[in-house]
C-alpha cells in the first residue's frame, strides 16, 4: 500500500528518543522530509544524520516545549522560509509521577504551560499552511490514561485528557479544510519511559523491576509489551494519504490493555 507520504513534510516534536524517534523513523521510511526536535543539539544532529543515511531527507531543531521564549525563537525560525508543515505531530515528555492530591498550584500552573498550552501553540503557528494547502495530519500522541487514569500518575491523567477534548474540538472545525486530527493513545510499550516508569513503581512498593514488569505483562491480552515500530506504524497510517477520512478520534495502540469499550 502507498501511503502518499513522499514530498511531503513532517515535523516531529520530542523525536530524539523513544516514541517520538520511531515515529519520525516510521514517516522518513515512507518518503517524508522528517524534522526532528529535542532540546539536545548533538542528539539530534545524530538522530538526522543517521535518517539521512537511510536515504531520507531529514534535519533537526532544537526546541524546548518547557521554555516558552526558546520555542517561540525556535518556531519563528523554522517557519521563515514559508515552507511550512504538512504533518504536525504532538509528543511531549511525561510528567513526574505522583498522587494528584500532592500537587501544588505552581506545579499545576508549570505542567500545563510545558505539556498542553506548548502543543497549542506549536499547532496554531502550524495550521494555517495546512488550511491554505486544503491538506493537513495533527496527531497528538497521549496517553492510556485519558481513557483509564493510571495510579500515580496524576498530573498525566489529568492533563493529557485536556488534549483530547481540545484535537476533538478542532477537528470539527477544521476538517472540510482537508486537516485531520486525531490522537494516538499507547499502551505499554516498550520505551525508556515506560522503564523509568517500572522504576518508579519498584521502588515506591519496595519490589524489583522485573517483577513490576512481569504484573504489568500479565495485564495485556497480548502477553507482552510492545514495540515503538508498532506504535510509529499506526501514527504512519493515520498522517498518510489514506487517512483521509479519519478525523475526531483516539486510536489505541496497547495490545488490549485498556478494558473499556
Amino acid at each position: 500500500m502507498d501511503l502518499g507520504l513522499r514530498g511531503k513534510r513532517a515535523l516531529v516534536l520530542g523525536s530524539s528518543r523513544g516514541l517520538g524517534l520511531a515515529i519520525a523513523q516510521g514517516l522518513a521510511a515512507e518518503g517524508a522530509a522528517v524534522t526532528v526536535c529535542g532540546r539536545s543539539p548533538e542528539v539530534l544532529a545524530d538522530v538526522a544524520g543517521k535518517l539521512c543515511d537511510t536515504g531520507a531527507e531529514a534535519d533537526y531543531l532544537v526546541l524546548d516545549l518547557a521554555d516558552p521564549h526558546q520555542r517561540r525563537f525556535a518556531l519563528d525560525k523554522l517557519l521563515a522560509d514559508g515552507r511550512g508543515y504538512d504533518i504536525l505531530i504532538n509528543n511531549g515528555g511525561g510528567p513526574a509521577s505522583g498522587s494528584v492530591c500532592a500537587v501544588g498550584t505552581r506545579q499545576w500552573q508549570e505542567a500545563f504551560d510545558s505539556m498542553v498550552s506548548a502543543l497549542f501553540e506549536v499547532t496554531a503557528r502550524i495550521l494555517p499552511g495546512m488550511r491554505e494547502r486544503r491538506w493537513g495530519r495533527i496527531i497528538n500522541i497521549v496517553s492510556s490514561g485519558v481513557v483509564q487514569p493510571i495510579p500515580n500518575l496524576g498530573i498525566s491523567n489529568t492533563l493529557r485528557a485536556s488534549i483530547i477534548g481540545w484535537a476533538k474540538t478542532l477537528a470539527g472545525e477544521v476538517g472540510a479544510e482537508g486537516v485531520t486530527v486525531n490522537s494516538v493513545i499507547p499502551g505499554r510499550i516498550a520505551t525508556a519511559r515506560v522503564g523509568e516508569l517500572d522504576e518508579a513503581a519498584a521502588k515506591r512498593t519496595g519490589s524489583t523491576i522485573e517483577a513490576i514488569a512481569h504484573a504489568s505483562r500479565n495485564t495485556i491480552p497480548v502477553g507482552r509489551y510492545g514495540e515503538p515500530a508498532e506504535f510509529a506504524d499506526a501514527v504512519t497510517f493515520l498522517a498518510s494519504v489514506r487517512a483521509g477520512y479519519i478525523t475526531g478520534t483516539s486510536l489505541r495502540v496497547d495490545g488490549g490493555l485498556i478494558r473499556s469499550i
